[in-house]
This record gives structure tokens, sequence and C-alpha cells, in this order.
């Protein structure tokens, strides 16, 4: 027996499709540079975006050729997400924050013909610009400006004016591949991941599901993660899915710019790092009656968020929703909602909840390996985080030497430690080269680094291991104090003693004025490590 279903192909020209169709009056703001605002609708994006598609193939762009993006998260970077698939071309967003080697590395790795660039990068462009060879540079005039003469440079406005009208889309496979993004190479060079049609559809469906981040057409969407890293989280493409009213806060990040926009477009969903969100609550923290917000949910990933951020949010009406994923899972693979049977426990018991990573979204399976195999669920044993799904890598590009991040069987293996405790919420406890072992037992970094940012004069802090002669490594904590405040070694790690096993306490605090961070904004504890490891302890 057969079915009889149609086989029809999951491809993100449907979503356009819907889009154009459906949801024409529909907004999208962009802040631009100046921080003016341009505003038009969903009609103008679905006009564009097939602009830019045929312009594309009347440039020579062929099926499977990549064309990469320079640029913050803008209306034309949202029309390059759809234009440049929807013309059979993959599209490659490039990470602006990596150095400039780095991304001459990558653009030559994926070997991409053409290139969009806002404007106002290209300074960042110059310094890798002898490096690489796109055969066509496109600049997106943000600022109104005259592109630069003798440069090579092409007006993207007059590359869209170039179209006709007159397009069909080609023949798409959903296997197709659609969009590929690199690691932020923070151990070893950047690794591509490539995304098809149907694992970008099945990612958008899934992630707009009510129990993962619950968008429709109801909501207006601000991705402050940007557009260049792990393709916004997949907002765009499930904002444009559900018609959401979209709001891109172009090159504006800091607390101010985000929270005005998020008052005067009235944002019911946000989504980025911890680091912004820190900085949104003390803005919010300084002038509480500042700002009139929508009831918002902020969706936080990237790195752990202390429950103390979940708790303090809660104050201000906010609610935050954690979230995990990677790069190799496009991203999303779990969310921190609370299930039915859990909602009834107290307040204590259900921000503990909250402040895991979650359970894993539809259709991707989780498990925790340890040493003798895959672990029980019990909340206790830890084991190296591995996934598989519809939307999780099989592979590296063009880099099979990095394929034993996938087991015998197939799961990614993705490098955190976890637990899942019996409910199916996923904690992770540590990256596998931040965990800290002392003595053969484990420490976990990240819940030490929770806890002291829980400290009210703690702005920051990462803990880091440090050989010891005696106990093989130990924790040493690197804290930024909140300015003005002040805190000794002695007391925090009083503060620390009824959280944690004494043998679990840093055995040295030390004050610096900031942490350095990676591209995507997480603690880049390599960096710390090297600084100190040559630590002296006092006894030993």
């Amino acid at each position: 027996m057969q079915g009889t279903m149609m086989n029809y192909p999951l491809t993100l020209t449907s979503i356009l499709e819907r889009a154009g169709h459906l949801f024409p009056k529909q907004e999208i703001i962009t802040r631009l540079p100046d921080k003016s605002l341009h505003r038009y609708t969903y009609a103008d994006f679905y006009r564009r975006a097939r602009a830019l598609a045929e312009a594309l193939q009347k440039a020579g762009l062929k099926k499977g050729d990549r064309v990469a993006t320079l640029s913050w998260n803008t209306y034309a970077h949202l029309e390059a997400y759809f234009g440049i698939p929807a013309a059979g071309g993959v599209l490659h967003t490039l990470n602006l924050r990596l150095h400039p080697n780095d991304v001459a590395y990558i653009v030559q790795h994926a070997e991409d013909r053409f290139l969009i660039v806002d404007d106002v990068l290209l300074p960042l462009l110059e310094k890798c610009r002898a490096d690489i060879k796109p055969e066509r540079v496109l600049v997106v005039p943000l600022t109104g400006q005259p592109i630069p003469p003798g440069m090579g440079l092409e007006s993207y406005e007059d590359f869209l004016a170039s179209a006709t009208g007159d397009f069909d889309y080609p023949a798409l496979s959903e296997d197709d591949p659609s969009g590929m993004c690199y690691t932020s190479g923070t151990t070893g060079k950047p690794k591509g991941v490539v995304y098809t049609h149907r694992s970008t559809v099945l990612h958008s469906l899934g992630s707009a599901l009510p129990d993962v981040l619950n968008l429709s057409m109801k909501d207006v969407l601000l991705p402050v993660v940007p557009m260049f890293h792990v393709m916004a989280w997949g907002l765009p493409f499930t904002g444009v899915m559900m018609g959401s009213k979209m709001v891109m806060p172009g090159p504006h990040l800091d607390a101010a710019s985000l929270l005005d926009l998020y008052e005067s477009e009235k944002v019911t969903k946000t989504a980025g790092v911890p680091t912004i969100w820190m900085g949104v609550l003390q803005a919010l923290q300084k002038e509480p009656t500042r700002w009139k917000l929508q009831p918002m949910e902020m969706v936080v990933g990237g790195s752990a968020a202390p429950e103390t951020l979940i708790r303090a949010y809660d104050q201000f009406g906010l609610k935050v929703l954690h979230a995990w994923g990677m790069t190799e899972t496009s991203p999303l693979g779990t969310t921190s909602r609370l299930k039915t049977n859990l909602q009834g426990g107290s307040a204590d018991e259900q921000y503990a909840y909250r402040a895991t990573q979650g359970i894993p979204t539809p259709l991707v399976e989780v498990r925790a390996v340890g040493e003798s195999g895959p672990v029980p669920w019990d909340g206790v044993s830890m084991g190296e985080l591995e996934v598989r799904g519809p939307w999780v890598a099989s592979g590296y590009y063009r880099l099979e030497a990095e394929n034993d991040k996938w087991s015998p069987d197939g799961w990614f293996r993705t490098g955190d430690v976890a637990t899942i405790n019996p409910e199916g919420y996923v904690k992770i406890t540590d990256r596998t080269k931040d965990l800290i072992k002392s003595g053969g037992e484990w420490i976990s970094s990240l819940d030490l680094e929770n806890a002291l940012m829980g400290h009210p004069a703690v702005k920051e802090a990462a803990v880091i291991a440090i050989p010891h002669p005696k106990w093989a490594e130990r924790p040493l904590a690197a804290v930024v104090l909140k300015d003005g405040a002040q805190a000794t070694a002695e007391e925090l790690k009083k503060y620390l003693e009824p959280k944690f096993a004494k043998w679990w306490l840093p055995d040295a605090v030390v004050f610096i004025s900031e942490i350095p961070r990676t591209s995507t904004g997480k603690f880049l504890k390599a960096q710390l490590r090297d600084q100190y490891k040559s630590w002296q302890w006092e006894s030993a």
C-alpha cells in the first residue's frame, strides 16, 4: 500500500510567497545608522526579494553558488535571506565581528561569488579586500551617501532596479542548499555548516510552535541576535513565515536604543545573548519609569543566563525564555517552558526549571553520553550532550577531518556537558573544555558563575580551571564588579558557601575590568586561562 499525499517540496520560496500574498500590509521597520527609521511593508519586501533573485540570475548566478552578506540586521539583509535562495543560490552570512583574516579565510573556503555589504561596513571590507575576490560587490546605501568610486563597488539599489519583474523561480529541490554559516572559530579554523531548504523550513515550523518560541502574526518581533550569527537563530525565516511585524535594530544594539524600539514599536518578542539582557536590565533598573513596554518575551541563548536575571526581569513584567542551540543545530535544540505538571511547584522550583536549557524541540532528540555510554535522565549524571534531528548537521563543509564530532551511530557531539532530569529538561553544566576536574571530581564553572552573578555587587564572573600541584586543577573566579560597587574575595566566597560543597568553592578570586569575549558575546575563557596559567597558589 502507498500513501496518497502530494510530494510537495519544502522550500523557502513557499514562505516568501505566503508572506507576499497573505501579509502584504504588515510592516518591516529598520533602525538606520543615523538612528532614523526605515519603514516598508511585506509587499515591498516581497517585490524586492524577487527582484534580487532575478538580478542575481541575470548576473550569472548558478544553482548552488554562494552569495555572501556582510550586514547588520536590516530590511536589505532580510531581502537577501529570501532572494538569494529563491534564485537557487546559497546565502552565506559573514560574521562581521571576526578578525579580518578569519573573514577572508571563510570567504575563500566557501568560494563566494557575490558579496552584499552595508555601506557602513566598507571599512571592514577593505581590511580583507586584498585577500578575497568576489566577482561583484553590491553596496547597500544605508547612509544615503554616494558609493566610493574606483573600488569596483556597485549600488545594491541599482542592481535591484535591473530586474524587470518577469521572473520565475528555478526548479528547486527541498534538499538543495539554501544557506551556510561558519562557527566562530574559538578552537581552530571556523567550520562551515550548510543548511537546506528542507531543514530551514522544518526549523521554522518547529520554532514557531506554541511550546517553543510561540510566534504568530500577532507578534512584533525584534531579533537582537545578529543575522550574521546562525541566521539570527532562524527568527527572520520564522517571523516572515508567520507574518509577524519585524523590527530590525541595525547597528544600534545599546540598551537605550533597544528599549526605545521596544516601546515605540510595541515589541512582544525579542531574542539575544545574556550580555545584551544584562545591559538592558541595568538600564531598566537605573530608570525604571522611563520606558513603557508591552508584555514581552525575551529569548536568551548563546550561553547560560543566571537565574537571578530571570527573576529580575519578572519584576518588570518581562519574561525570559531560556533556549539552547548551536550553528550545527540551525540552531534551536531546546526551550525551557514549564510543563503543566510543573506549574504548581514553588516559585523556587519553577525558577530552577526556567534556568535550565529546557526540553527538546519537537523532532529533536537528545542524550547525554558518559564514558560508559548514555547516562540516565536523573538530573545528576553528567555526560556530553548529543543531538540528532532533521535540522541538525551531519558534517562540516569541505572539512572531513572534523567529522569525528559525530558518533558512529550518527549523533552530533556538541561539546557541552549536561544533565537531563526525569522530566527531560537539559541543564548545560559546562563545555567539555571548561569543566574543572579537581581531585578526580568534576566542578561546573557555569554553576559557579551564575551563582556569583547573583551577588548584588557582581556584574559578570567567569570561572576557569588553573593547574594545581595537589588537586590537578582548582577553580579561579575572574570577577567584574558593577560601577561603584565593592566586594572582597572572602565576601564572595562566603556568599557561595551555602550553595555549594566546600571543595567546589574557588580557591582564588581576581577582580578585572572586563571579561574577554568571542565574536558572539560568549566568555573567552581560553584567553583567561592563558593569562592566569602561571598562577601561584598560596597553599598547595
